[in-house]
């Protein structure tokens, strides 16, 4: 009786173990693929995503109802947009060129140039309510978009369904939460690169694979920063070095700099990632490069490059452009408004 009561708690502890380990979120990656960290104050849930994927293409989230995440992030550009840089709700200037989504989740660094900016969860309140610049124009206003949110029954009932241990509060926590549980399933590896990878047949030029070499060899060094399964070393080590000049002279946009006040780390930006960037132009800090081949002789490395190898090297970013992801309606407006 003891051995039999014995194996029996056994097979009682293995199952809690097993349901533990067991995934609460299902992420639809390809084999080998791990997911992107999560916070343990914002777990995953189905529920929290739809509200998220809901609140992104909301212009409500802007003051005056004209701006929504969504308006500078559009899927087809991998969540970003063709402006060198975006106006606000106030018409304040843009100060920087909109960054695309793709794989953010994995990033350290979340920002162009602030390495202290490493949560979602933070970074998303930024536009929302930040004021250097003003962009949907909440700043020291946020009680206005949590009253207007929580005046909305749809929103009562799907921030109750995110959020049940809170409540169902809407707050600028909550908001943050969910838009950050969307947008880390921005997941993009299945490009004609993945596929290659994978064994699966792709019809690609020799140019491409010419690229390739150049891009992870010492010649170009593309890999150097640009590291990883997001091509970026924002996604692979410290948030501190994720952040490199590129080229020189420099705008007056001083970047790191501007967070640290090292001469050093003047007009250092944090390194983009490289997945769909076929479809995410404008490039750089600044919006300054409208091409592929642009972006790439705008660095230092490249200067000793022939048109034909930058050729390659552009042909090798285009087997990035996963185009499943950019259209995928998971990641798309709802077909239906909230409310």
């Amino acid at each position: 009786m003891n051995r039999l009561l014995v194996l029996m708690a056994g097979l009682c502890a293995l199952a809690v173990f097993t349901l533990a380990l067991s995934p609460a979120f299902d992420w639809r990656l390809p084999p080998g693929v791990a997911p992107p960290p999560v916070p343990a104050d914002n777990p995953m849930s189905e529920a929290k995503v739809a509200l998220g994927r809901r609140l992104f293409y909301d212009a409500d989230l802007s003051i005056d109802g004209t701006m929504s995440c969504a308006t500078c992030h559009e899927q087809r550009h991998a969540f970003t947009d063709t402006n060198a840089t975006r106006p606000g709700v106030h018409n304040d200037p843009g100060r920087r060129n909109i960054m695309a989504l793709t794989n953010v989740g994995y990033f350290g660094p979340l920002t162009w140039a602030d390495p202290r900016v490493t949560r979602l969860e933070d970074q998303i309140l930024i536009p929302i309510a930040g004021e250097k610049p003003v962009e949907m124009g909440f700043a020291k206003q946020e009680h206005l978009l949590t009253a207007r949110l929580g005046a909305n029954a749809c929103y009562q009932r799907m921030f109750a369904s995110a959020f049940p241990e809170a409540k169902g509060e809407v707050s600028m926590a909550t908001i943050g939460k969910a838009l950050a549980t969307f947008q880390r399933t921005l997941l993009s590896f299945d490009a004609p690169y993945d596929q290659h990878k994978r064994g699966e047949a792709v019809a690609v030029s020799d140019e491409t694979w010419r690229g390739e070499t150049l891009f992870f060899g010492r010649r170009a060094g593309c890999a150097s920063c640009h590291a990883g399964p997001s091509f970026t070393d924002a996604a692979t080590g410290p948030p501190d070095k994720a952040f490199h000049r590129i080229d020189l002279p420099f705008s007056g946009d001083q970047g790191l700099g501007e967070i640290t006040g090292r001469n050093a780390d003047k007009a250092r930006f944090r390194t983009p990632g490289l997945r769909n960037v076929g479809v995410s132009e404008p490039y750089l800090h600044d919006g300054s490069a409208k091409t592929l081949s642009q972006a790439i002789r705008r660095h230092r490395a490249a200067i000793g490059l022939g048109d034909a190898q930058v050729a390659d090297l552009v042909a090798f970013l285009g087997t990035l452009t996963d185009q499943r992801f950019i259209s995928d309606k998971r990641f798309s407006l709802p077909p239906t408004r909230c409310g």
